[in-house]
């Protein structure tokens, strides 16, 4: 059935077949060489000289991306089953890989559909960055940064109140002690708000600082502060990975059916 087979060419990644890893890689070379094109657009001598080639790779690639924008279509009731066909078609284009890959295609249709400024479609043409998130599909390695991050998301939760709560109590803080003598520099809590982040996260842009002495000894406290916050998540992503790599040591790969089981051993 030929359902089927567009089904394991564009959704069954690097498992599929001969075909289906040719068809990865292509889609995965197009959408990098994309990104190449848009960063050498930027170069005024670059885009004199190759522009019509760099426009004429744009079209290409849309075609191109098109097609396989209409196959995930065509084949949304198997990878996306519902209880009818438009059902799956809704599913497909409201899930996260569906609105990326719409993202990616829409800045070339829109001036056919529409009047627009050329100012407003110049930006609306770096929505093509989308197309670098759409790797993650052709690869089940990548996959591994979502999976680590889904089981983890309660630890990251946790972190990231907390941190939260951190920038919030430090802004209220030095917003009341230094804005008595640094009206200008802290007039209102989000001044406070963005010199507290520069400071937890100990960037520290140096153009926002406080200069009383309590307030040296709150940035001071901040910036220690930030430290251990920051290091947390990566903390707990590192061993996310570490506790993944470890389970598929585990795993043996089925002589029959060509998947991951748990090795008893």
């Amino acid at each position: 059935m030929i359902k089927n087979k567009i089904y394991q060419i564009v959704e069954k990644g690097s498992h599929g077949s001969r075909q289906n890893l040719i068809f990865d890689y292509v889609i995965m070379t197009l959408i990098l060489l994309n990104v190449i094109a848009i960063i050498l657009e930027t170069i005024p001598e670059i885009n004199r000289l190759y522009g019509s080639f760099l426009r004429s790779f744009e079209l290409i690639s849309v075609i191109i991306f098109s097609i396989e924008y209409l196959m995930r279509l065509y084949v949304s009731d198997l990878s996306h089953p519902s209880s009818s066909r438009i059902k799956s078609i809704l599913k497909f284009v409201f899930s996260g890989y569906g609105v990326i890959d719409l993202l990616a295609i829409l800045p070339f249709y829109v001036p056919f559909l529409i009047k627009a400024d050329l100012r407003f479609l110049r930006i609306l043409r770096l929505m093509r960055f989308f197309q670098i998130l759409k790797i993650n599909r052709y690869h089940n390695s990548l996959n591994l940064i979502w999976s680590v991050i889904k089981e983890k998301k309660g630890e990251l939760t946790i972190t990231a109140f907390v941190t939260f709560l951190a920038l919030l109590v430090s802004s209220f803080l030095i917003y009341y002690i230094e804005r008595d003598v640094q009206p200008d520099k802290f007039p209102n809590i989000l001044a406070g708000f963005w010199w507290a982040i520069a400071t937890l996260t100990t960037v520290g842009y140096g153009d926002v600082y406080p200069v009383t002495a309590f307030g040296k000894v709150i940035s001071g406290f901040v910036a220690f502060l930030g430290i251990g916050l920051v290091a947390l998540p990566t903390g707990i992503i590192g061993s996310g990975f570490m506790e993944k790599i470890d389970k598929r040591k585990h795993k043996i790969t089925c002589p029959k059916c060509g998947e991951e089981i748990e090795d008893k051993n």
